[in-house]
């Protein structure tokens, strides 16, 4: 058991190795520093330290190099990266210095500290500068959706790193943010000859629109505003609503029970009544059969709607596409009366005699009992194509 115990302890000691030596050969520095700074702070080891020294070393070369580089292309583009670059070589010095000076089996391990804020601060700045004219620049000569996006996006990252330098900065985002959104306005188109209110129609596209609403798409169910600059449109259109007529039918059965209808004496052939063998009278009791008729109503009416949902682009107007949907529902009541003796039924029909006709729901309440089965059907042929809308 010991000796198991040690070889898994050397293997797993040799996976972790294995995966640090990996992800050094792969570059990714960042992930070896942080990973052998988290073993030496529990256990100072000289293999993990010499790691995380070369690590250090080959990450902070690269990216001055990288700076070095990106500075002499004097690109203003370049200012966002070069800052970046900083903010790493500083976090990396701070995690290193969580564990160092440090010495361990003789060698000692001491960075000196570089202080990056006034280069950190510079490339900020001119970053700032920089997506401020090139957002404000994009804003002003826009052309389509993408381009408002892409100055909005631009306009944000200026007034992450200007801290409030740009005073009309927060009207710019505004203003790009309002004119790169697409806006969709979702209606109700009934061709059919059943006129619908207003409130049936609502309650159609009436439902959860999570998963819909994105940052750049706003879906619109009600147009307050007629003045309202709509780019696409999701027209659900009622094609079809079958309702059909009242229908009650009737049902007959018959219930038969014998009852106790009292007792008669027995007489013996002289018309005395016979006596049993206690000197008592005998008698008989006596039956009668009672009837009554349970006449059953059924009343059933049914609706079926089908129609489709069309998405378009507004501008210029074109179907982009177009998904069926349908559904059913239907209203049955039973009730029951009775002629006769209501002593001759069971307990079950008894009960059925409490139920009494209802009055039929009109063509529109038919609709409206089918509205709650058909808006899933509305929402996931508006969700399967919300992808089409940017």
């Amino acid at each position: 058991m010991k000796k198991t115990f040690t070889f898994l302890l050397v293997a797993l000691l040799m996976s972790a190795c294995g995966s640090t030596t990996k992800k050094l050969q792969q570059g990714n520095y960042d992930a070896v520093i942080h990973k052998n700074v988290k073993k030496l702070i529990r256990k100072p080891n000289a293999e993990d330290a010499a790691e995380m020294d070369r690590a250090y070393r080959l990450a902070n070369e690269r990216d001055m190099d990288r700076i070095k580089y990106l500075k002499m292309e004097n690109n203003p583009d370049n200012y966002d990266e070069i800052f970046n670059r900083y903010n790493m070589l500083k976090e990396r010095q701070r995690q290193v210095r969580t564990v160092t000076p440090m010495t361990v089996d003789g060698k000692t391990y001491s960075y000196s500290h570089v202080d990056y804020d006034a280069e950190m601060i510079e490339s900020k700045r001119k970053a700032a500068d920089y997506f401020y004219n090139n957002g404000k620049g994009l804003l002003e000569n826009a052309l389509q959706k993408e381009d408002y996006r892409n100055a909005y996006y631009q306009l944000v990252k200026a007034s992450e790193y200007s801290g409030g330098q740009f005073a009309n900065i927060d009207e710019l985002i505004y203003d790009a943010h309002l004119k790169g959104v697409s806006r969709v306005i979702v209606e109700v188109h009934n061709q059919t000859p059943l006129l619908l209110p207003p409130q049936v129609e609502e309650d159609l596209i009436s439902f959860d629109i999570k998963g819909l609403d994105n940052e750049w798409v706003e879906y619109h169910f009600k147009n307050v505003d007629e003045n309202a600059d709509y780019d696409y449109a999701a027209f659900v259109k009622l094609l079809s609503i079958v309702v059909s007529p009242d229908d009650t039918k009737d049902t007959d059965q018959i219930f038969k029970k014998n009852i106790s209808n009292g007792f008669e004496y027995v007489l013996d052939a002289n018309g005395n009544v016979m006596k049993d063998t206690a000197g008592n009278d005998i008698k008989i009791q006596k039956f009668k059969e009672i009837t009554c008729t349970l006449i059953e109503t059924r009343q059933f009416k049914s609706v079926e709607i089908r129609g489709e949902v069309e998405i378009l682009s507004l501008k210029p107007e074109r179907l982009i596409q177009k998904e069926p949907f349908g559904a059913s529902n239907q209203f049955e009541h039973f009730s029951a009366r009775s002629i006769g003796d209501e002593g001759a039924l069971t307990e079950e029909a008894l009960k059925m005699t409490q139920q009494e006709k209802i009055p039929f729901p009109s063509d529109v309440d038919m609709v409206l009992l089918c509205t709650e089965t058909i808006k899933p059907a509305i929402r996931n042929a508006i969700y399967a194509n919300r992808n089409t809308i940017r």
